[in-house]
This record gives C-alpha cells, sequence and structure tokens, in this order.
C-alpha cells in the first residue's frame, strides 16, 4: 500500500454486517445527542468504490480511471481511489490543493477545466500540474502566458452527443487545425485530445463518432509537429444499475472504437475522467425530520373538520434541493426515502410531501408519496446519495457540512493491502489472477488481470 488509507480512517466491519446496521447505530446515537444538531449524516462503503473499480479493469482494460474530484471530493474516496492507483481530474485550485495535501504527486494530476482562472493556472504552474485542457483562442493565449511550460490537451465538441457541453465547451473540427497551428506558433506543446458526451448520453454512437474525431485531430497535430500521445474519453458514465444505457454497453462500444481508430500498440495513452461511476452507489444519506405540518384538503360541500377529512402531510427535513438534495434541480431526480422504523401493515398511509429547510417554494425534495405517520425525529434513510452531494456548497445560510462514516469490509481491507495493483510483477506471474471480493459479503468474487499502475501520466 501506498499509505494514503489508514484503518483509522473507516469503520471496520464483519461480514455480514450490513450499511442498514451501521446507521440503525448512528441514527439512534443521533437522536440521543444531548445537543441535538445533527440533522443528517452519510455513510460510505468503500468496498462498493472498490468493486466499481475492479469492474473498470475488466470492462475497459487498455483505459487509465482518472477520478473527477467536483463530484465527491471526501476524504476517505480520494484516499481510497489514491491507493488503488487512479489519477485526480481537478477543476479549480481548491482540488488541486485538496489532493496535494493527502499526497498525490503533481504528475497524476489534469487539470482540466477548459476556462480557467489566470491565478489559478499560475498556481498550477507554480505546484508542478503540468497537464491542461484547452478548447479556445482566449484560453491558449492565458496558458501560454501564465504557465509555458504546461502539457496542452485540445479539448474537442462532442458533435453527436445531445449534451450541452458541446456548446459550451468544445472545439470543432473545422476550428482545431487552426488552433494547432496557434498552439506550434506559440511554442506549446499539444499533446492529446479529449471530449466529453454528457453524463447519461443514450447514443452509444456519440462515443464511436467522438473517438473518431478525435482521430482526425491526432492527424492534424502530427501533421504540424505535435508530439501527441494522450486521448480523454472524458466521463458521463452511469453510476447504478437499471439506467438506459448499462455500462458494459458503453464499454464494449468504446473498446470496439478504440480497436479501430487506436488500436493496441499505436503509443496512445488512453485515459477517462470518472465521478458517478465510483462513488453514486456507495453513499447512503440519513436525514432527521425537523419539522412537519398537516394540511386539510378542501372538498366541495364539507364545512367542518372531523378526523375523516382527508389530508396530506408535510415534512420538513435537515437538508434540501440548495444542499445535498440538488440534484432535483440539476437532474430532476425524485429521491425516495427508505424508513429507518418499519411501519407495520395495519398502520393507515397518508398523501405525503418532503421538503427541505429552506422557506423557499423550490426547496421541494419529492411530492406524491403515501407514508405512514412520521414524527419529528425520525431518520429517512436515500441510498444512490454519492454524486454531486459531498463536497458541495450549500446556498442555506448556516448549513453545515454532513458527516461522514466510511466503512470497509475486512475481506475488502486485506485486498487492499495485499496491493492487488503492484507496480512491478514477475513474468512468471503476469498472467496469474486472485479472486477477490471487497463488499459487504463474500459471496461474489471477482477476478482481474494485474494492472500495472505508471508513475505518471507524462
Amino acid at each position: 500500500m501506498a499509505g494514503y488509507l489508514s484503518e483509522t480512517d473507516f469503520v471496520m466491519v464483519e461480514e455480514g454486517f450490513s450499511t442498514r446496521d451501521l446507521l440503525e447505530e448512528l441514527t439512534l446515537g443521533a437522536s440521543q445527542a444531548t445537543a441535538g444538531d445533527v440533522a443528517a449524516f452519510f455513510v460510505a462503503d468503500l468496498g462498493a468504490v472498490m468493486r466499481k473499480h475492479f469492474c473498470f479493469l475488466q470492462c475497459l482494460p487498455r483505459v487509465r480511471p482518472f477520478y473527477t474530484v467536483k463530484c465527491n471530493s471526501s476524504p476517505g474516496v480520494l484516499k481510497v481511489l489514491a491507493e488503488l492507483g487512479l489519477g485526480f481530474s481537478c477543476a479549480n485550485k481548491a482540488e488541486m490543493e485538496l489532493v496535494q495535501r493527502i499526497g498525490i504527486p503533481a504528475s497524476k494530476i489534469i487539470y482540466a477545466n477548459p476556462c480557467k482562472q489566470i491565478a489559478q493556472i499560475k498556481y498550477a504552474a507554480k505546484h508542478g500540474v503540468r497537464l491542461l485542457s484547452f478548447d479556445n483562442e482566449v484560453e491558449l493565449a492565458k496558458v501560454v502566458k501564465s504557465h509555458p511550460s504546461a502539457k496542452m490537451v485540445l479539448h474537442i465538441a462532442a458533435e453527436d452527443s445531445p449534451s450541452h457541453l458541446s456548446f459550451k465547451f468544445g472545439a470543432s473540427l473545422k476550428s482545431c487545425r487552426h488552433l494547432l497551428e496557434n498552439a506550434k506558433r506559440s511554442h506549446m506543446e499539444v499533446v492529446g485530445v479529449s471530449f466529453h458526451v454528457g453524463s447519461g448520453c443514450p447514443d452509444l454512437e456519440a462515443y464511436t463518432q467522438s473517438i473518431a474525431d478525435a482521430r482526425l485531430v491526432f492527424e492534424m497535430g502530427a501533421e504540424l509537429g505535435h508530439r501527441m500521445h494522450i486521448l480523454d474519453l472524458g466521463g458521463g458514465f452511469p453510476g447504478l444499475e437499471g439506467t438506459k444505457v448499462r455500462f458494459e454497453e458503453i464499454a464494449s462500444v468504446i473498446n470496439s472504437a478504440l480497436d479501430l481508430y487506436f488500436p493496441e500498440g499505436c503509443g496512445v495513452d488512453i485515459l477517462a475522467k470518472l465521478g458517478r461511476y465510483y462513488v453514486t452507489s456507495a453513499f447512503t444519506l440519513a436525514v432527521s425530520i425537523i419539522a412537519k405540518k398537516e394540511v386539510l384538503l378542501d372538498q366541495p360541500g364539507r364545512e367542518e373538520e372531523s378526523s375523516s377529512t382527508p389530508k396530506t402531510i408535510v415534512y420538513h427535513l435537515g437538508e434540501g434541493v440548495y444542499g445535498i438534495f440538488n440534484s432535483v434541480l440539476f437532474d430532476s431526480t425524485c429521491p425516495t426515502p427508505i424508513l429507518q422504523k418499519k411501519p407495520s401493515t395495519e398502520q393507515p398511509l397518508y398523501s405525503s410531501s418532503l421538503w427541505g429547510p429552506v422557506v423557499d417554494g423550490c426547496d421541494c425534495i419529492a411530492e406524491g408519496l403515501w407514508l405512514p405517520q412520521l414524527h419529528v425525529g425520525d431518520w429517512l434513510v436515500f441510498e444512490n446519495m454519492g454524486a454531486y452531494t459531498v463536497g458541495m456548497g450549500s446556498l442555506f445560510e448556516g448549513a453545515q457540512t454532513c458527516r461522514v462514516t466510511y466503512t470497509m469490509s475486512r475481506v475488502a481491507w486485506e485486498a487492499l493491502r495485499g496491493q492487488l495493483l503492484p507496480e512491478e510483477q514477475d513474468e512468471d506471474t503476469e498472467g496469474m489472477c486472485k479472486p477477490l471480493s471487497c463488499g459487504w459479503e463474500i459471496t461474489d468474487t471477482l477476478c482481474v488481470r494485474p494492472v500495472f499502475t505508471p508513475a505518471s501520466i507524462m
């Protein structure tokens, strides 16, 4: 192990002990706390992050993963991914500082934001981060002036992607030669091409077309004397099962396109930037009810209130759409709660809605739910809450960062300590494959071929 993660960073759990068991312990402790100031917290299964990593290595064996820090910047996630040998894709100075603080070398960091502040470009130069992206002349000129020793990656638009990102970010194929010529005149080396089809892209052809476009840009660069050797596939890979397009389907299309346009042995280092894929399913949120209100539903002809009068119950939670539940605003999700206390089958269900703590008509988490009668202080559980929830700033004044309790099974910890991603192996053991299990249960095994993690991306 490289020493990024230690046993003091997480709760070690034994076989058969689940996330739900730990949640019950933690919610009980939070409810009994005299201060009563804990309104929400996460439980994160680092073993689930490891499982995703081994799946990635199986599905995309030629691609080196980089973690998108902005997706979830919690220390436990960064440390376990560092132990697994990932590089890190940073969007700003704060993220570069964060990963370097835990010991990540600058050679394993990409400053991937195509819209950079000059002061932050200078910070990257001062701290040895040399790989930067650009997609226009203005951005190139900023880097030429503030970081002349940088190695540039030209970010191209994913033309076939339905994502709006292609309008905001990415150079069109028509403008690429001009940008490459400008870089050459400025003595700035362009070493690769990147693209991003967008999160949840349903069109698999977008990946094939973008890889084909990247091949054309590589040829342009070679003609102009740029030594291009990096292809960055971007991100957008799903973090959950049951999505319209499964990760395995995307991987199959990418592998076929790479074999066609960047065949093995072509000397190109292939990268991908993943965020949601690694962390979505690893995080479970527990959030308490801080207030409730029963609202009687008006009915024609009814003038007096009675016990049978239809009503809906409004519950206010300790977190809302301006914080952890921001996916309601940005991704149009409808979070579904799991009751921490299992109700009896005889309890009546009431029309219910969940709202955040902000006195705002937009701070609605979910409507149209049918729930039993709940009370202030009860806890609701939300699964698959790892993406863009931790490390995101809240717009609600006075909001506090949610505590994260990290867990890992003993099996997963022993697997990590066993250095399953060795930097060097004897030739006679190179084809060996070890069965692994990295989750709560030791029922499944993962068998991955040895992976060699280069010391840097340059």
